[in-house]
């Protein structure tokens, strides 16, 4: 397993345990290697409806996920998926961070 599958495993790790129960055990079992047949035409219909976010229904969050997804069976797409998904969460902390600096200095005031 390279080094860039590991980092998007922990990514979709991470996702599963924010998920519900129910869709949680949905993404594990679509992230099993057995799944793949299931994973791939999924991955491109969420693609594709990513590309058709205009459309009443479809959004632009269907285009990362089915990249994620497609990732897990393409390896060059691994290493950017998973630099784009290290971005997120480095900022996605920092923004933590500051939304939580601005609250300590709220409450002190």
């Amino acid at each position: 397993m390279s080094k860039h599958q590991k980092e998007l495993d922990r990514h979709f790790a991470w996702f599963e345990k924010k998920l519900p129960s129910g869709p949680s055990k949905f993404v594990g079992w679509l992230r099993k290697p057995s799944s793949i047949y299931a994973r791939i035409p999924i991955a491109v219909l969420l693609i594709v409806g990513g590309i058709f976010s205009f459309l009443p229904v479809l959004g632009l969050w269907m285009l990362p996920l089915g990249l994620l997804l497609f990732a897990q069976d393409v390896p060059p797409l691994q290493k950017p998926m998973a630099q784009g998904l290290g971005w997120i969460e480095r900022k996605w902390i920092e923004r933590q961070r500051a939304k939580l600096e601005r609250e300590r200095i709220k409450g002190m005031q």
